[in-house]
């Protein structure tokens, strides 16, 4: 699930933050992925692993995604 997500996405997690929301962004990708809270801006680094366990769906792609309908330039 994890292969396809690229900066920018949004994603919502199975639990709620303690601010209440359950949206976070994709800020950056690597062995570890970095997410921020769409509530309060809190950051946090998950290993892929446990990134994997905790989302739900993905709301949102972000810019950066690739969509097999764009036009190739």
């Amino acid at each position: 699930m994890l292969a396809d997500l690229s900066l920018g996405d949004i994603v919502q997690l199975r639990k709620p933050h303690p601010c209440g929301s359950r949206e976070w962004e994709v800020v950056r990708l690597g062995a570890d992925i970095g997410i921020q809270c769409q509530g309060c801006g809190h950051r946090i680094l998950l290993e892929r692993r446990d990134l994997a366990k905790r989302i739900k769906t993905i709301l949102h792609r972000g810019l950066n995604a690739s969509h097999s309908d764009a036009p190739k330039t």
